[in-house]
């Protein structure tokens, strides 16, 4: 009596487990009874990631820039700062140093910025594609869902109570056999997706609670940046008169040039600033030429270790031995570089790096400011004679902060970049509308590479969309 019911009752388990959804995954070696009527419809292509992660970080920028819309300094902060400014030595070599030593701590947290902005859109990526994936198996794990419920509902009666009992005991092995790996399969993969959601909205919680601190710290620092430029302005501010009257001639020149090395020649012959500054740059260069052996190297190595003469009215020492020294004057991405295709038919002959807004541009090399405004095409302008036959010329600003005829160092900060990208003619065919800071090396007059001067980190290129 028994082996006809087991008979049965496997027969009936056979109907039962062929319609579960899970029967194909149990049964994946079965080959099918009949081929479908119809061919299956073609899958959707998968995302492109790289597609994918910019359109995120675009997402998360947009996110960023309304929130440092929120973070602003308390009154006890700012009188903080003002306490620490006036404290300062009143002297042009103490003030420039705190300039170059807040520029650089302004960089580096730009640069951080820029590193959790990208962790940020890393993460939101994958937590997007969790989310893709249990939204397009949604129907499976409701099933999977609703099959455990229902075994936590009814389970398995007590074996051998009563033949009624047996004979379900029986029935349900036979199914939960069938079934049971394959709601494991689904239940496991649901329990680790579940688990990768929840670990990367932690450490998206996580990323955001630095990020919020590290710009409240940025906008600290550009408080206290605008602050020691106020007392440097006063500090170097010569007759004010005579500065806006060469600051009008600079204009004119700047109108009638039509090339860069055009600008650069009547710049140095007729503004006195300039022409004055340059002269004694170029007697500080030839009075280093005359020194010893024994003396160029006790000034290569009073240079290097980063503490050179604050009042020097010269470059600390030749530009060409400079090579993967230089740090790029701005913390961001680098779009195109030399030799790249420029969007009009020919090559950059320099370098574009997209930054987020409002960063700050330092002084890549020690020069003197041959011309500080706009030109042409290029926008706002800075044109610095480095020596040695080169120039260094930076444009794509949106605020300058220094002047014709001043000798700068290198980290001293220059300019402000804007909100968005300037239109002009070096930031043509950019698939960004990020600020863009364009850098162009030369050597007598030629546009030359500008890679072998940066360090190792800085001669990256990232996508044009990042």
């Amino acid at each position: 009596m028994i082996l006809p019911a087991l008979a049965a009752v496997f027969g009936v388990a056979a109907i039962l487990v062929s319609s579960s959804p899970f029967s194909v995954r149990a049964q994946d070696a079965a080959p099918e009874a009949t081929p479908p009527s119809n061919p299956p419809a073609a899958e959707p292509p998968p995302p492109d990631p790289a597609a994918a992660l910019a359109a995120k970080r675009d997402q998360t920028r947009a996110e960023l820039e309304t929130l440092s819309k929120t973070i602003s300094l308390s009154s006890d902060k700012v009188s903080e700062l003002q306490q620490s400014i006036a404290s300062l030595e009143k002297s042009t070599q103490s003030i420039r140093q705190a300039l170059i030593d807040s520029a650089a701590r302004r960089k580096e947290l730009e640069r951080r910025i820029l590193e959790s902005e990208k962790k940020l859109a890393d993460l939101g990526v994958k937590e997007d594609g969790i989310r893709r994936s249990l939204h397009e198996r949604r129907g499976l794990l409701a099933e999977v869902l609703a099959a455990l419920q229902r075994m936590g509902r009814n389970p398995p009666p007590a074996l051998l109570v009563t033949p009624d009992d047996a004979l379900a005991s029986v029935r349900s092995a036979i199914l939960l056999g069938a079934v049971v790996p394959g709601i494991r399969k689904e239940t496991d993969k649901l329990a680790a997706d579940l688990a990768s959601l929840a670990a990367l909205q932690t450490a998206s919680a996580a990323e955001k609670a630095r990020l919020t601190a590290t710009m409240s710290d940025g906008i600290e620092e550009e408080r206290r940046m605008d602050l020691l430029l106020v007392e440097n302005d006063k500090l170097s501010r010569s007759n004010a008169a005579e500065l806006e009257a060469e600051k009008k001639r600079s204009e004119e020149l700047a109108g009638k040039a039509t090339s860069l090395e055009g600008l650069v020649a009547s710049m140095e012959s007729e503004i006195a600033s300039v022409r004055e500054a340059a002269a004694a740059a170029r007697q500080a260069e030839e009075n280093r030429k005359l020194l010893t052996d024994e003396q160029r190297a006790q000034a290569k190595a009073l240079a290097d270790s980063g503490v050179p003469d604050k009042n020097r009215i010269a470059p600390a020492y030749p530009f060409g031995e400079l090579r993967a020294k230089l740090e790029l004057p701005v913390a961001g991405d680098i779009l195109r570089q030399f030799g790249d295709a420029d969007g009009t038919g020919h090559e950059a002959m320099g370098v574009t790096v997209a930054t987020n807004p409002e960063t700050v541009v330092t002084a890549p090399a020690d020069g003197l400011v041959v011309f500080a405004g706009a030109f042409r095409s290029y926008g706002q302008m800075i044109i610095l004679d480095a020596g040695d036959g080169y120039h260094l010329v930076l444009s794509g600003m949106d605020t300058i902060n220094t002047r014709q005829g001043k000798f700068v160092f290198s980290g001293e900060p220059l300019a402000v970049m804007g909100a968005k990208r300037v239109a002009s003619a070096t930031a043509l065919a950019l698939e960004t509308d990020r600020p863009t800071l364009y850098i162009e090396f030369r050597k007598d007059g030629k546009p030359v590479d500008s890679r072998p001067w940066w360090t190792a980190k800085d001669t990256g290129k990232a996508r044009n969309d990042s």
